[in-house]
């Protein structure tokens, strides 16, 4: 059945059926994606907004359409709280130049935990160079959790925000966000959500997490490459300034002032990628029906059985080994560099991702040059496992 709606399933790789187990980088798409792609390209090219032609105005609407879709998806308010970016990575690094132009001075302090991308660490730490103020850092518990007392103590008056992975990319913990806003609420301190890695796997209602931020990716949710959401609260957006200058973010514009356009385009400075929100609602669509619900489901079940099966292996250590994860995997097999590990699979036709992960610090707590991690999405099966379980004894035996 998946191989009728993922084309790419079919592909052979070393003349072996595809295992694509590195869904946390990104998932495949499914036909309706691919095809709905196509179809704007032939159907209403045309740059939206400012065009008042029939294609134009058919462009506006679906993408228009498509910020609805989002905003239903995550339960926003309104669709002007929701900001179209190129990603997760683009959405955080515009919030961090934002709020700290407005919220931020010297001496003041920025949280972020010790799980956290990449992503949601650097522009934090380029705002905190630009403005002096410091990054604090949750830390891990013996179980690789984060200490949850640690961040009690770490806020003060001087944290200005707190902003945190709703799952580690690594290790696939789903972290005790409602908790932590809930903390970080009772000193007035606002938080932002990376739910790049929540966002495919489980139901997410901002309303309910009473989060003022969130950022998620198309491409890690059966969507298409370069568009991602930025989520805000409205009175959050009204009150920050545009990160970005140009055409369509602005009112008015003369050498002598500018004045900058309402919610939420005031934030989406040029033409935005209306191809990609048009795909991207065929994505959200495909999720839904499949149920979220039964998609979280179905992967805790492979994540269960995967990660059986792996512990039951000699010489492989699996990382926070916890049934509470969100279809990722982290494991090595001991003495083993991760990349001869995922090279030998590959052969096998398994895909997996081996290195750092885009999370060093994380990495070097752990004392490893980098680990192998598998992630599942809807279309990954036992069948799938077994495969992989088998072409790692093969590539064990190969290796040690």
């Amino acid at each position: 059945m998946f191989s009728e709606e993922f084309p790419i399933l079919s592909e052979k790789v070393y003349d072996k059926r595809l295992v694509y187990l590195d869904n946390a980088a990104t998932t495949q798409k499914p036909r309706q994606v691919t095809d709905a792609l196509t179809y704007a390209y032939t159907h209403f090219n045309a740059n939206i907004h400012r065009g008042v032609h029939h294609l134009a105005q058919v462009a506006t609407i679906h993408h228009e359409e498509s910020r609805q879709e989002v905003a239903r998806f995550i339960n926003a308010s309104s669709p002007e709280e929701i900001v179209f970016t190129k990603g997760t990575t683009d959405s955080i690094n515009m919030l961090a130049f934002s709020f700290g132009e407005t919220c931020v001075k010297e001496g003041d302090e920025i949280v972020v935990s010790a799980l956290e991308h990449h992503s949601n660490i650097v522009p934090w730490q380029m705002l905190c160079e630009r403005k002096k103020a410091v990054l604090r850092v949750i830390p891990l518990t013996d179980r690789l959790t984060l200490d949850i007392d640690a961040f009690r103590n770490l806020l003060n008056s001087r944290t200005k925000i707190v902003s945190i992975a709703h799952v580690s990319n690594v290790l696939g913990i789903i972290n005790p966000v409602s908790d932590m806003i809930r903390i970080a609420h009772e000193q007035n301190i606002p938080v932002c959500l990376d739910a790049a890695q929540s966002a495919p796997h489980m139901k997410i209602d901002v309303r309910q997490l009473d989060c003022e931020f969130l950022a998620l990716s198309a491409h890690k949710m059966y969507g298409p490459t370069g568009i991602g959401v930025l989520y805000g609260k409205r009175e959050w957006l009204d009150r920050l300034p545009p990160a970005e200058g140009g055409g369509e973010m602005i009112k008015h514009v003369s050498f002598e002032k500018t004045t900058f356009n309402t919610l939420p385009y005031k934030f989406e400075a040029g033409t935005p990628d209306f191809i990609g929100s048009y795909a991207f609602a065929e994505a959200i669509r495909y999720i839904n029906s499949k149920g979220i619900n039964n998609i979280a489901a179905h992967e805790a079940q492979l994540t269960r059985y995967a990660q059986q099966q792996l512990q039951d292996i000699p010489n492989v250590t699996v990382y926070a080994a916890t049934e509470d994860k969100a279809g990722v995997i982290s494991f090595n097999v001991d003495g083993v560099h991760p990349y001869d590990t995922g090279m030998l699979l590959d052969r096998q036709g398994v895909a997996v991702r081996t290195g750092h992960h885009c999370a060093e610090p994380l990495i070097d707590l752990l004392g490893i040059p980098g680990t192998v991690r598998i992630s599942f999405a809807i279309y990954n099966t036992k069948e799938d496992i077994d495969i992989f379980i088998s072409s790692l004894k093969k590539a064990i035996s190969m290796l040690c």
